[in-house]
């Protein structure tokens, strides 16, 4: 059976928007727009063609088509580079795809999921921690 994502699942930094920040989310997330600070998605994270990002993003998957100005991926599985993207960072990963025209300067590291997850603990603690927001009363 395949996984099925409803899009109302997706967290999104829209196009235009600027995020500076740390997110924790246990879904998906693209972003599309300005996001400064750190990323923690137990899902995949999609960051588009215009999209701009400084700081370091932990997930499951990571497909990146935007441009990253310094920080550091940690992928517990998979990290996709898109043809056009740019990418200033140094990269652990367990799987690595590459497409042609991407552009990376840093270093790469294959790195386990145990490791993987020494890394990532405290944005895992932040998300566990993390008090549900309350939907606000109606007021009459």
């Amino acid at each position: 059976m395949a996984n099925t994502v409803n899009v109302n699942d997706v967290n999104r930094i829209a196009a235009g928007a600027k995020f500076t920040g740390d997110i924790a989310t246990v879904n998906d997330i693209r972003i599309d727009g300005s996001f400064e600070g750190r990323l923690f998605s137990e899902a995949r994270v999609v960051v588009g063609e215009k999209a701009v990002v400084k700081g370091d993003i932990f997930a499951t998957f990571i497909d990146f088509n935007g441009t990253m100005l310094g920080g550091n991926f940690y992928v517990k599985d998979t990290l996709s580079l898109k043809s056009g993207c740019t990418v200033e960072g140094d990269l652990f990963f367990q799987r690595f795809q590459v497409e042609l025209d991407a552009k990376f300067t840093g270093r790469c590291q294959v790195m386990s999921e145990t490791e993987f997850h020494k890394v990532a603990s405290p944005m895992e603690t932040m998300l566990r921690k993390a008090q549900p927001v309350r939907p606000v009363e109606k007021i009459d």
